[in-house]
């Protein structure tokens, strides 16, 4: 997904994961299909009504549908974290559920790891 004018993107930090036939040096971004398609279209205008958003909103998610770097722009967005906009097919109310999950997992992960080594000792 493309960024807003005022920002930057930052690549350093999106997993180098590369599906076969593509450039193994080009960003991932180069690819996406988004490129092609109005920004407006992604990120919400000031004050816009609930209906227009979630219409438009469901239009960028059919963009990143079929997108053949979605899952590597949707990891830029959970990374970095990208505060707005529609990336990798995901709103940012979403992208905040899924963060907080990941970081529930983590946190079970981490006591279990460490029952088993207090069991284990």
């Amino acid at each position: 997904m493309l960024q807003p004018p005022h920002s930057s993107l930052q690549v350093a930090a999106v997993p180098s994961q590369r599906g076969p036939g593509r450039d193994q040096d080009a960003p991932w971004h180069t690819e996406a299909v988004c490129r092609r398609d109005e920004a407006g279209l992604f990120f919400a205008p000031s004050k816009e009504p609930t209906a227009a958003r979630l219409s438009r909103e469901e239009a960028a998610k059919r963009v990143c549908a079929r997108c053949p770097v979605m899952v590597e722009c949707r990891e830029h967005a959970l990374v970095q974290p990208e505060p707005y906009g529609v990336w990798g097919g995901l709103t940012a109310a979403e992208r905040r559920v899924v963060l907080a999950r990941r970081r529930r997992r983590d946190v079970e992960l981490k006591k279990a790891a460490s029952a088993t080594i207090a069991a284990a000792g």
